[in-house]
């Protein structure tokens, strides 16, 4: 990768702004001493779980990454679909992703996504006379999505070998679309399971804070002795359970 390419965005990693990383820590934290708070009783159990609040801008930098790689994945489908029909109307490849731009800007107008930055960035190296291979190859190489780095293999080959970019375009594009409509099935279908996970899952919380509140008399042998442990150890299969069900619907296609 030469010195310009390091200067361009690497969808691979994705870093929290100190704004990002002290306000996901702040939340957290609170949550965390209120959880530590509600299953022991005890300012230094809330304290000690409040400190696992350091490991938590890691994993919420992890989804920020996937949702960007998602949506990128989301706009290139759009774009292959725009750049098919300018090649279709026998537009040059360079005029086609040039128009490819202006078509997704039309599609949302106040928007300044990801792809359109790169698309973008390719028209311009290619007004300053790079072949539009290096160009694309670099987008496929700091993108590292599947669908990316495919088209863009199949697109300098054909280039190279003066394949029909026509058909080429437009097969890759059916294929890549079909793909991230099931996708998107997949997660539509699987949406309506995660909010119920969410649901179980706070409802532990929800019905001993209940209890607390109504019957603390009651509750008083869970906070001394073995009441302890047996904290620890529902509070352990509540973490294990949720890691589970994150698991098991994380579903690839």
């Amino acid at each position: 990768m030469n010195q310009s390419s390091q200067r361009l965005t690497d969808y691979t990693v994705y870093t929290l702004t100190s704004r990002q990383r002290l306000l996901c820590m702040l939340v957290s934290g609170a949550l965390f001493f209120g959880v530590g708070l509600l299953f022991y009783h005890h300012l230094l159990a809330g304290a000690i779980l409040a400190a696992g609040c350091i490991w938590v801008p890691r994993l919420w930098r992890n989804v920020l990454l996937e949702r960007r790689r998602m949506t990128l994945s989301l706009h290139f489908k759009q774009a292959l679909y725009a750049l098919s029909s300018a090649l279709a109307a026998g537009k040059s490849v360079e005029n086609g992703f040039k128009e490819s731009v202006e078509d997704l800007r039309m599609l949302n107008p106040e928007a300044d996504t990801d792809l359109i930055r790169e698309f973008t960035i390719l028209r311009t190296r290619m007004e300053y006379g790079q072949p539009i291979e290096e160009a694309l190859q670099d987008f496929s190489d700091r993108a590292q999505i599947e669908d990316i780095t495919n088209f863009a293999d199949v697109f300098i080959t054909c280039k190279r070998t003066g394949g029909d970019l026509v058909e080429v375009v437009r097969r890759t594009s059916a294929v890549i679309g079909e793909k991230l409509d099931i996708q998107q099935d997949i997660m539509v279908a699987v949406a309506q399971k995660r909010f119920e996970s969410k649901v179980m899952f706070a409802a532990p919380f929800i019905f001993l804070l209940f209890l607390n509140l109504t019957a603390s008399d009651f509750m008083e042998p869970l906070y001394s002795g073995m009441g302890y442990l047996i904290s620890t150890g529902a509070l352990a299969v509540l973490v294990c359970c949720y890691l589970w069900i994150h698991r098991i619907m994380d579903i690839k296609v």
